[in-house]
């Protein structure tokens, strides 16, 4: 699950269902001044800290990151020597912030440190020359990193491409071009263009080739899954222009094909996890408040449908099982109204019901 927004992380499960949604958010700075006569704020890194939600969901403060802001957070196993809750968070500071788990308690551990903004992050053992799986991750300087981890909560990291000038967004990797043997990364930058890069150069190194020019920048890349009659590879992807896309490479090089357009940027994207019998679907958050929901047809068309006009500023889409009723279609949205929101699908059609309100967007 992928969440992105602000100054402070918190960690939301519904207790009656047994499920998690996890999301970072925003205390405003004015709150977090200090006051000599007020006690300090309490530590999540020295024992749980409880915020105020909706009757059946348990909110907690992850981290309070004060006046800087956090870009992107996914939920990712980091270190295989802990069985825990893990969530890793981009700042503004260019901070890569993995946060761990243990007792209630989530303990801060960071690497990287550029002074700007990191904003793409990806996860997987893409690099051979590595036992286990790396993170990478890039952002406003265009510096693309690979992060290590090792036992017992250490890390290291490495600078393993550059792009001056161009800012880094969205980063995927997989076996994504058939051209070339193992697994590479599609770096999607701003201005609008796709690098492929692959961990095939000299003394461990790697190598960058732009492959092709986009017509805007890509916010959010999901690889599409296998069996719903989409080419081989392709990723669904969001853009500053409007552009519900797909991308992909294949024998005859990189595609880009514009599925849907609106005419306001489209940011987040969530795909429903496949399930048998049932169509492949795809929410996305647009810039004006709207949620849209994208569903594959057999034709190779997507039937579109707005499921929520909200506040303008969306920044986070989430699909997941979030009713005690696993066959309710749900979707978590939060964005700069400062509300986290749960929209349920029902016979009269979607119901928005909001389970937390922050200080700050």
């Amino acid at each position: 699950m992928f969440i992105d927004s602000g100054r402070a992380a918190r960690a939301w499960r519904a207790q009656s269902a047994g499920m998690w949604l996890l999301l970072f958010l925003v205390l405003a700075p004015s709150t977090l001044a200090e006051d000599p006569a007020q006690e300090p704020e309490p530590d999540p890194a020295h024992g749980e800290v409880f915020l105020p939600a909706l009757a059946g969901w348990k909110a907690n403060l992850v981290l309070d990151n004060g006046s800087t802001g956090i870009w992107t957070v996914k939920q990712i196993p980091v270190f295989d020597t802990y069985a825990v809750p893990e969530l890793v968070g981009l700042d503004d500071r260019g901070r890569c912030n993995i946060m761990v788990s243990y007792s209630g308690k989530w303990t801060p551990k960071r690497t990287i440190e550029e002074g700007k903004w990191l904003g793409g992050l990806w996860h997987g053992d893409l690099d051979p020359r590595a036992p286990g799986a790396e993170l990478y991750t890039g952002g406003a300087l265009g510096n693309l990193y690979q992060v290590r981890a090792y036992p017992y909560g250490l890390t290291d990291h490495r600078l393993i491409a550059q792009f001056p000038g161009m800012e880094l967004h969205t980063i995927v990797g997989g076996d994504l071009d058939p051209r070339t043997p193992g697994e590479e990364l599609l770096v999607f930058t701003r201005p609008g263009a796709l690098y492929r890069v692959r961990p095939t150069g000299p003394d461990g190194t790697f190598e960058s080739e732009k492959l092709m020019d986009l017509p805007g920048r890509v916010r959010d890349a999901v690889p599409a899954p296998d069996g719903f009659g989409l080419p081989l590879g392709s990723l669904i992807t969001t853009t500053r222009a409007g552009h519900l896309g797909l991308v992909y490479v294949d024998k005859e090089g990189p595609h880009y094909e514009i599925q849907y357009q609106t005419q306001v940027g489209l940011g987040r994207l969530s795909l429903r996890r496949p399930q048998a019998g049932k169509p492949l679907v795809v929410y996305a958050g647009a810039d004006d408040g709207r949620i849209l929901r994208f569903e594959r047809v057999p034709e190779g068309a997507w039937n579109t449908s707005t499921i929520y006009r909200g506040p303008q500023g969306t920044r986070g889409v989430a699909s997941g099982r979030f009713d005690a009723n696993p066959d309710v279609e749900t979707v978590a949205v939060f964005g700069y109204s400062a509300k986290v929101q749960i929209l349920r699908r029902g016979n009269e059609g979607w119901t928005a019901e909001t389970i937390f309100v922050d200080r700050d967007k």
